[in-house]
């Protein structure tokens, strides 16, 4: 059976399947606010805070009342939460923990090879003294421990033990307990994990079965590359197969995309309704994302779903750069109507917007506009910031 989506439909799908679709000011615990996590899967981390951090901005573009107290508990104290790799370094409910073994072994035999042919066969030459460091020290930031004698500079020159600590992160001696300044401080796994995740164990069979499912379930539809790419833990080849064996589950969907004749072909769980009125409407109000938010994490998927093309600028040269460093995209309703370039300036309490560019057809009408500055108040509160400044032609025609 082949299930026909529209646009209108699959757009709602995808915003109701990652946390976009509810109230943005509906009250939140820790709680709600692990259920969120769980609900989208992972939350990416970035070190720039142009504004906010990436991980603070995708949970508050979801809802405003989001308190970063409440996620820095649940990952370094409850433990509710852990830190790891889905595409990038990513936040991850720990119960997912014994899926992540999994991709553990997997890097291992790569990173060596890989770490080899960068760095030279003695890559690995302080990865004992090290790991024996933190057994006998407990947690460690790489600074702790960095060899006087080494010259600071890009991954590519990290100083020995920084390598040790990253690769035994990457794959599971040692976890992150928390970070100092966005620094990672590294601790050994059992200190970090719960016994009841750390010692869970999952065949390869449960595991790819899980990878595959738990992908597909919070796409709402996808294509066998879209499953794999999602939490990036298994292959195409080993989506393709469980999609070949899981059939009976599923049905074949054609998505309407935005801006082509063709539609594109998918799989969804069997029961998936394609009538817009069974999903809810996302919230009216203008959204402002982080440019890692997950529902842009697939550009290609994001621009057939929204006709929107999007891409991050910060190592494109500036005279090279179509908008600009950091450019966040608005999202109302369920359109992506326009990017924005701003930065929050906490000298002078202020959120200043360079730049705003609206998409094709998409007017500045009095409302729209009146619902954009609504949500760069609540941004600048958000970043610490009272005011909200604007440039001098800062709205692009």
């Amino acid at each position: 059976m082949t299930i026909r989506l529209s646009n209108i439909a699959a757009r709602r799908i995808f915003l109701a399947r990652q946390g976009l679709s509810a109230s943005p000011a509906q009250a939140m615990s820790k709680t709600d606010l692990l259920r969120l996590i769980h609900a989208i899967g992972f939350v990416q981390v970035d070190s720039i805070s142009t504004v906010e951090r990436a991980h603070n901005q995708i949970l508050f573009s979801r809802n405003q009342t989001f308190r970063k107290e409440h996620l820095r508990q649940l990952l370094e104290e409850d433990r509710k939460l852990f830190e790891h790799w889905t595409h990038d370094a990513s936040i991850i409910p720990t119960e997912f923990y014994p899926y992540w073994k999994h991709r553990f072994r997997r890097c291992e035999e790569p990173m060596r090879a890989r770490w080899t042919r960068w760095q030279g066969a003695d890559f690995d030459k302080a990865f004992g003294e090290t790991f024996d460091h933190i057994v006998e020290n407990g947690a460690v930031l790489a600074r702790d421990i960095k060899q006087a004698d080494h010259k600071s500079g890009g991954w590519w020159q990290w100083h020995p033990s920084k390598k040790a600590l990253e690769f035994f992160w990457h794959t599971g001696a040692l976890a992150i307990s928390g970070r100092q300044n966005f620094q990672k401080i590294y601790d050994l796994s059992e200190r970090v994990i719960r016994d009841e995740h750390r010692l869970a164990e999952v065949s390869e069979a449960e595991f790819i079965d899980w990878a595959c499912r738990s992908a597909l379930e919070r796409l709402g539809f996808a294509t066998h590359g879209e499953i794999a790419a999602f939490w990036d833990l298994i292959s195409p080849d080993e989506a393709k197969a469980w999609v070949a064996a899981n059939r009976d589950l599923l049905d074949e969907v054609e998505i309407e995309c935005v801006g082509d004749a063709r539609s594109r072909s998918g799989y969804a769980f069997k029961g998936l309704s394609p009538d817009p009125g069974d999903w809810p409407e996302p919230p009216g109000r203008v959204r402002v994302l982080s440019p890692f938010d997950p529902a842009l994490r697939d550009r290609n998927r994001a621009e057939r779903l929204f006709g929107f093309r999007y891409r991050i600028e910060v190592f494109v040269p500036e005279e090279r750069r179509e908008y600009g460093y950091y450019v966040f995209p608005l999202l109302e309703g369920d359109r992506l109507i326009g990017r924005i370039d701003m930065k929050a300036d906490r000298k002078t309490s202020t959120l200043n917007v360079a730049r705003l560019w609206f998409e094709p057809k998409v007017r500045a009408s009095s409302g729209r506009m009146a619902r954009l500055d609504a949500e760069l108040s609540r941004v600048a509160r958000f970043a610490g910031v009272t005011d909200v400044v604007y440039a001098e032609g800062w709205l692009a025609t």
